[in-house]
């Protein structure tokens, strides 16, 4: 099996896994970051969500010999004690409720924010539409992102 070198939250990793091997699984079952969550499979539910070089990302099909030298963040490297301005609005807003979504809801937010500190409600209708929640908390989720763009100033 191939040895890749992978930069994952800043640090250095190598893992010896098969090409095709979704980069979740890399992350989950070879790396120990399990906040990154197994949803649909297909790249359709947004739980998988990381950042490739800043750009939401669903890690359930992307292979991991895809990666190349790209720098992935996972929920995990938004910040080492919750204090990124998603994690505080998410947490102040009270947004999860089963939770399982919410790591690539906040991951989607969070590349929002980095690329419109101001978003309009339809900048964040648009960016986090493709995140599905069943539990159906989208209201909060929305108030959230507003309030991290508020905390992020």
């Amino acid at each position: 099996m191939p040895n890749y070198k992978l930069k994952i939250n800043g640090k250095s990793s190598s893992v010896e896994v098969a090409e095709d091997t979704p980069l979740l699984w890399v992350l989950r079952d070879s790396l120990d970051l399990c906040g990154t969550k197994y949803g649909c499979g297909i790249a359709q539910c947004g739980a998988c969500t990381v950042h490739l070089n800043g750009t939401p990302t669903r890690s359930c099909v992307l292979p991991v010999s895809a990666v190349g030298t790209s720098e992935v963040t996972t929920i995990e490297g938004l910040s080492k004690d919750g204090s990124h301005p998603v994690q505080k609005a998410w947490d102040e807003i009270d947004v999860p409720q089963c939770g399982y979504c919410q790591a690539g809801q906040m991951m989607v937010a969070a590349a929002l924010l980095k690329q419109k500190a101001n978003p309009t409600d339809d900048d964040i209708e648009q960016a986090m539409s493709g995140n599905i929640c069943r539990c159906g908390t989208y209201h909060r989720i929305h108030d959230a992102v507003k309030l991290a763009a508020k905390k992020a100033k």
